[in-house]
């Protein structure tokens, strides 16, 4: 198997606002956008032709790819119009395959190079018409489980609840396919949700005991809400190596594996624990603390006596001195007044819950802080509660408490009243 092909055509709406800009695919995790570690997992798993079926902000996704240098594997592009499912999505696929197999996969998933090499392995045996990968969770009502008997695929439960299926294994969203799944596509009719589900082919193809199913044997991570990028950074941070370009001021510690890139500066007194990727253009300091599993982009500053920790800060925003930010995602060009907290933990220890197209959703994160938009500005004294997004271009005013989500473009302030003293004297 020498191709693959990647299903990145989606209009990213549970990512808002961090794709209010940007397509999701061009998101950051650990210095890089999410998109280019997948890419570079498949050139090191072999793949010579990989295709990528692009749709929202696509332009910015295509030059952003062809900018870069992936040596032996080329590139190739296809426009998907309209959104209709993943079987839909997946058809786009079919000339570019020919007659040959190739690895189908959405392009919100993540994984490790040798998760990618062990599912061509498998497939290449010539077992199946399709191998599938498959993933064991704790909490199955989220995604689309799949009952394995004999490793065979023989059933898929899309968000069951939890006791109704006997498996903990869900479908990882990387297929290794044959011709004979394109037959299937055709077949395939319209679902109770209005669209064409590569799962309903994919069970065309189980009833004659033809789908295999491959179980990854390391981390993976379905970057489909915000939150998600903060578990792909820790991953791709865990596997980071110490490597120092920037300038370290004297009386600065750095323990473990920091990456500072170069034209980045740390002055003197920061506090840094790695892994922690710092990129090009920051000034860190002096006299703060980075804590693991963060990643500071391009240009950001972070102020005298803040602490970050694991979060994302994304290019030129700056973190005002004597701020908190915690499990948090925060936009580009998005500017913290001087002790802005944010709050990343309920008192009773429950799941933080989160807006997502328009419907309160569990993060199932019991540490989550704040997710912000681009360009947003927020007033000294800020307080953020555990899971609010502030939207492109939201601002507070001083002291104000964020309780809520705050539309885009929106101004929040604080008034007060002022009242008369019964008595002025001083005893």
């Amino acid at each position: 198997m020498r191709k693959a092909a990647i299903l990145a055509a989606g209009d990213s709406t549970r990512m808002m606002p961090l794709s209010a800009n940007i397509p999701k695919h061009l998101l950051p995790v650990a210095g890089k956008p999410l998109i280019f570690h997948t890419l570079k997992a498949l050139q090191d798993a072999g793949i010579k032709e990989t295709l990528v079926v692009y749709g929202y902000r696509g332009e910015e996704l295509r030059t952003a790819i062809d900018e870069q240098q992936w040596g032996e594997m080329s590139i190739h592009y296809t426009f998907q119009e309209k959104r209709m499912g993943t079987a839909h999505a997946a058809g786009y696929a079919r000339e570019f395959a020919g007659d040959d197999d190739i690895l189908l996969m959405y392009g919100d998933i993540m994984a490790e190079s040798s998760s990618f090499k062990g599912l061509v392995d498998f497939h290449n045996k010539g077992m199946y018409s399709l191998t599938m990968a498959v993933f064991p969770v704790e909490d199955i009502s989220a995604y689309g489980v799949v009952v394995v008997k004999d490793e065979k695929v023989t059933d898929i439960s899309e968000k069951p609840k939890l006791g109704d299926v006997d498996s903990n294994l869900i479908n990882a969203g990387i297929f290794g396919v044959t011709s004979e799944l394109w037959d299937a596509i055709d077949k395939t009719e319209l679902s109770s949700r209005g669209e064409y589900e590569i799962t309903d082919s994919i069970m065309m193809l189980a009833e004659n005991e033809s789908v295999g199913a491959y179980t990854l044997p390391s981390w993976w991570v379905d970057v489909g809400k915000p939150w998600d990028l903060l578990e792909a950074n820790k991953q791709i941070l865990s596997t980071a190596k110490r490597e120092i370009k920037g300038t370290v001021e004297e009386g600065t510690t750095l323990i473990g594996d920091v990456i500072v890139e170069e034209g980045a500066k740390i002055r003197s007194g920061a506090y840094i624990q790695g892994p922690v990727y710092i990129a090009k253009g920051c000034k860190i300091g002096p006299n703060c603390y980075i804590r693991p599993h963060t990643c500071l982009m391009g240009g950001v500053k972070v102020g005298n006596a803040c602490e970050v920790k694991n979060s994302l800060v994304m290019e030129g925003s700056s973190i005002g001195h004597l701020s908190y930010v915690g499990d948090s995602i925060i936009g580009r060009q998005v500017n913290f007044g001087a002790g802005t907290t944010t709050a990343n933990l309920r008192h009773d220890n429950k799941s933080i819950s989160v807006t997502i197209k328009e419907k309160r959703v569990s993060s199932g994160r019991r540490k989550l802080g704040t997710i912000i938009g681009d360009f947003v500005k927020t007033g000294i004294g800020t307080l953020i509660y555990p899971g609010a997004i502030l939207h492109t271009h939201a601002q507070t005013g001083i002291g104000v408490i964020v309780d809520r989500d705050i539309e885009e473009g929106k101004l929040v302030i604080v008034k007060q009243d002022k009242m008369e003293l019964k008595s002025t004297s001083i005893k």
